[in-house]
């Protein structure tokens, strides 16, 4: 008798814990279900509003990007003595002049895509003294001579421009 009062008790509580199951299994992801969507609501509300902010610093670092480029530098930074050595750094301090200017920036890009910025700055500031290297012995020989060095290479500035319309692609 008391082993059929148990299974009689057992076959009226197992429909209960079988339901609560079900309920709380439902629960649980509707409760889930919710959060990604508010998570998701939240995200597109943020992407309005700092997609114009990013895409405006890339806009920054692509007018950066081509201010240092050597032919557009050479020709807008004209020498103001014939002293090649200021002229280099003439050159050089304009370069780090428009970097700083848009320092700020960087929050606002990928980390790549900053590093590769930083790197096209330091390898146009390299390539600028390799040329002031040369024999050259005014600065209107040493300004032709850093376009004659780079005539035939590709800019670091170019390269580094591709990839930041590369990431603005990608942000479609």
């Amino acid at each position: 008798m008391e082993g059929e009062a148990i299974l009689q008790m057992f076959s009226y509580l197992l429909p209960s814990v079988v339901t609560g199951i079900v309920a709380f299994y439902f629960f649980k992801m509707h409760t889930k279900n919710e959060e990604g969507r508010r998570r998701f609501i939240l995200h597109k509300n943020s992407q309005k509003n700092t997609l114009p902010i990013r895409l405006q610093a890339y806009e920054r670092m692509a007018l950066f990007l081509e201010r240092i480029s050597i032919p557009s530098l050479v020709v807008r930074v004209a020498p103001v003595g014939t002293d090649k050595n200021a002229y280099e750094t003439l050159l050089i301090k304009n370069i780090e002049k428009e970097f700083d200017h848009n320092l700020s920036q960087q929050i606002y890009l990928t980390d790549d895509c900053w590093n590769i910025i930083k790197t096209a700055k330091s390898a146009t500031i390299q390539m600028i003294r390799k040329s002031a290297m040369s024999e050259s012995d005014s600065a209107d020989k040493l300004r032709e001579d850093i376009l004659n060095d780079t005539m035939d290479k590709q800019s670091p500035s170019t390269t580094a421009l591709s990839f930041v319309k590369k990431e603005i692609g990608e942000l479609w």
